[in-house]
């Protein structure tokens, strides 16, 4: 009776206290008190209430809470069963959102070396926001005026209940596409939203997001809210634009521009091929300029030619006058009979010459019975010691020459000799004279 007399007279209370005692029990229940410097009421939020939280209720935090009480039996007090729950005031969002930001960069999400690069020219960009509004009209237009993408957009609530979840559950799904599937998986994700109030923009400052971001496998940009306008998500992401059009120019080039990149490129490169050549047409004209000329190089040695060749003329019209007075005077001593007398004197000494060889003729004594004994070989022999010791010898007489044996020569060598036909000597002085000669 007690349960139902609170539950009907205090059916709906919004009640605006501090956080205190914050408690999440495994069942995914929060207990917690709402205290103010007078009172303190104990409340309890069940857990399909809790997950539909757009922040993270911690101890200090100024809220206001709507629901009902009622008691409870089991420690005879009465209680808030919270239906909803939200951040009492832009003050408190604000200290919430600087002591999650303390807390997240202790962990280091925030930190530069964890970021990744933008790719320069991604072939598929990802975009996160609301399918309708002017965001997501600006990201495609700006894109197409500077150079046409594939884009993918994956529609999230950007604010209210549920927000911060499908935001955060798409920047897990992007990542976890395969890199050869069906639905191509982007090179770059863009996270937008327009401007709006910090309330409106609480879903990016969850703690769900933030952690989404920072396992991100894809470079993540962060455009949300406008310039002045400041979310965790954009301390954890790879890149923040102050503006959803901003985010579209820093994730591609401008089409124009590359093209005249490329064809200044393709310039310097045709330069840097012609150039040397150039410099060494200049440095081989300059070189040629300072050789001396051909004319200047071989006038020199045409003219000692000239100078050689006329000392050759003279020197041998001069040659030749000597060689024809040398004639002249040899002549002049040349005569008929001075050349007869000179040919009877060399007749007379070669007749001489001969005589005395004849006399010299060592076969001439065999005309009158003396015998010359000569060995195989041809020598003559001048003793008996040396014709003993032969195996055979041949003796020449006037008549001829007849081989003989001693008594050294074997049976072999008897047998094997057979007896040389006599040869009668030349008697004339003409053959001794050839035989000598």
């Amino acid at each position: 009776m007690l349960k139902r007399t609170v539950e009907d007279r205090f059916g709906f209370v919004r009640v605006r206290g501090e956080l205190s005692g914050v408690k999440r029990a495994a069942s995914g229940h929060v207990y917690l008190a709402l205290k103010d410097e007078n009172a303190r009421l104990d409340g309890v939020m069940w857990r399909g209430t809790a997950q539909r939280l757009g922040f993270q209720p911690e101890d200090g935090l100024e809220v206001v809470a709507t629901g009902k009480l009622t008691t409870y039996p089991g420690r005879s007090n009465y209680q808030m069963v919270i239906d909803q729950m939200e951040v009492a005031g832009e003050g408190a969002l604000l200290a919430l959102l600087a002591k999650t930001k303390d807390r997240l960069d202790a962990e280091g999400l925030f930190a530069a070396a964890r970021k990744q690069a933008l790719p320069y020219l991604p072939n598929v960009i990802g975009v996160v926001t609301s399918p309708t509004g002017a965001v997501i009209r600006d990201i495609l237009h700006r894109l197409a005026d500077r150079f046409a993408s594939h884009v993918l957009v994956w529609p999230v609530l950007v604010q209210g209940q549920g927000a911060a979840a499908q935001v955060a559950a798409a920047v897990r799904g992007f990542s976890a596409l395969p890199h050869q599937g069906v639905i191509p998986r982007p090179d770059l994700v863009i996270i937008a939203r327009g401007g709006g109030s910090i309330e409106d923009l609480w879903a990016f400052n969850e703690e769900a997001v933030v952690r989404a971001i920072a396992e991100s496998q894809i470079p993540v940009i962060s455009a949300v809210g406008h310039e002045t306008d400041t979310t965790l998500a954009d301390f954890v992401a790879d890149r923040r634009a102050p503006t959803p059009t901003a985010a579209a120019e820093m994730a591609v080039p401008v089409r124009e521009d590359l093209i005249e990149q490329l064809a200044e490129l393709a310039l310097r490169k045709r330069r840097a091929v012609i150039r040397p050549l150039q410099l060494g047409r200049e440095r081989l004209a300059a070189r040629a300029d300072r050789l001396p000329r051909l004319a200047s190089l071989l006038s020199p040695q045409a003219q000692k030619i000239d100078d050689l060749s006329e000392r050759l003329r003279r020197s041998l019209a001069d040659r030749t006058q000597l060689s024809r007075s040398d004639l002249h005077r040899v002549g002049a001593h040349l005569s008929l009979p001075l050349l007869a007398a000179r040919l009877d004197r060399a007749r007379d000494r070669l007749d001489a010459a001969t005589r005395f060889l004849y006399s010299l003729d060592p076969d001439r004594v065999l005309q009158r019975g003396y015998v010359r004994v000569t060995a195989q070989d041809g020598r003559t022999l001048m003793t008996r010691d040396v014709a003993a010791v032969e195996e055979a010898l041949s003796l020449h007489f006037r008549d001829g020459v007849l081989a003989v044996m001693t008594g050294n020569a074997s049976p072999a060598t008897t047998a094997a000799r057979s007896t040389p036909r006599t040869k009668a000597l030349p008697h004339n002085s003409s053959s001794l004279q050839g035989k000598l000669l």
